[in-house]
């Protein structure tokens, strides 16, 4: 007779330490921790919508998974999670900023900010991993080795009685699995990184005491200023910077960063055209080259 498998050690998350320092700032701020769920938005969207008999429910709050079974990415495109291989969440809070443009970069920014902060970027030796953003809402961990996808974002908006909600959902590979969303046939595909690799000791829920503080405060200063804070901070990162690129309408041109409201600025044999996030799906052409 075989023994059952011992269960896994339960994962310690920081829930009190973020909850301390984000509520402050947060008024009736909340977090939660799930052992599994569909989807971290999915489930904040729900909340926010309410339903049959069931108000919106407004509130600040964190929303943890240690597991999602039907996680999304941007344009719907699946995502796959692993118990303490990944770290999957969603900040729901409400927000009114003059300007929605720009806001998953600034998100991103705050995350590899939080993970990777620029004072260490310049002072490690130039061979150790770095976090990077491609344009729209990709995490990218730079090596020796090549390009590798950390982790992504997505952001969603609901609307009731006139106030605007914003759900913000980040799943990160803390190790190398397949955690990244599925690619349209024929793109450029990254292989996963994980977050190991930049730090061999960060676990998630330390990743998630890093980011949360911070990325509350990244929006929170968003609604008041817009991106064009962010631009210079984005630009230090910016993978696509210089590089060859392809749209999804098959357009071909180079990265030339981002304009002050989030655009991502490329130049094209018909001029310089500005893409918004809505509009496209950019990835890299594979070799760099213009004839690719």
């Amino acid at each position: 007779m075989t023994s059952p498998l011992p269960s896994p050690p339960p994962i310690r998350w920081p829930a009190e330490a973020i909850w301390e320092a984000v509520a402050p700032d947060l008024p009736g701020f909340t977090v939660e921790v799930l052992p599994g769920i569909d989807s971290t938005n999915s489930e904040l969207m729900r909340r926010f919508k309410g339903g049959p008999g069931m108000p919106p429910q407004l509130e600040p709050v964190l929303l943890v998974a240690e597991q999602q079974s039907a996680g999304r990415g941007r344009l719907g495109r699946s995502w796959q999670s692993r118990r303490g291989d990944s770290l999957t969440f969603s900040l729901g809070l409400p927000l009114a900023p003059a300007d929605w443009s720009g806001l998953s970069l600034a998100v991103g920014i705050s995350v590899a900010e939080s993970l990777d902060p620029p004072e260490a970027g310049q002072a490690r030796h130039a061979a150790r991993p770095r976090i990077g953003l491609k344009w729209p809402n990709d995490l990218w961990l730079s090596t020796p080795e090549g390009e590798r996808k950390l982790g992504g974002i997505l952001v969603e908006t609901a609307s009731w009685d006139g106030l605007r909600c914003l759900v913000i959902g980040v799943g990160i590979n803390i190790r190398a699995v397949p955690l990244a969303d599925s690619a349209p046939v024929g793109a450029a595909v990254v292989a996963p990184g994980g977050l190991q690799e930049l730090d061999s000791g960060l676990d998630a829920p330390e990743a998630l005491l890093r980011i949360v503080p911070a990325l509350v405060q990244a929006v929170q200063g968003f609604a008041q200023f817009g991106f064009e804070p962010f631009q210079e901070r984005f630009a230090a990162r910016d993978v696509l910077a210089g590089r060859i690129v392809k749209l999804s309408d098959g357009t071909q041109g180079t990265a030339h960063g981002v304009a002050d409201n989030g655009a991502l600025r490329v130049h094209t044999a018909g001029g310089m055209v500005e893409v918004t996030s809505a509009e496209v799906s950019v990835r890299p052409v594979a070799c760099g080259k213009p004839s690719c």
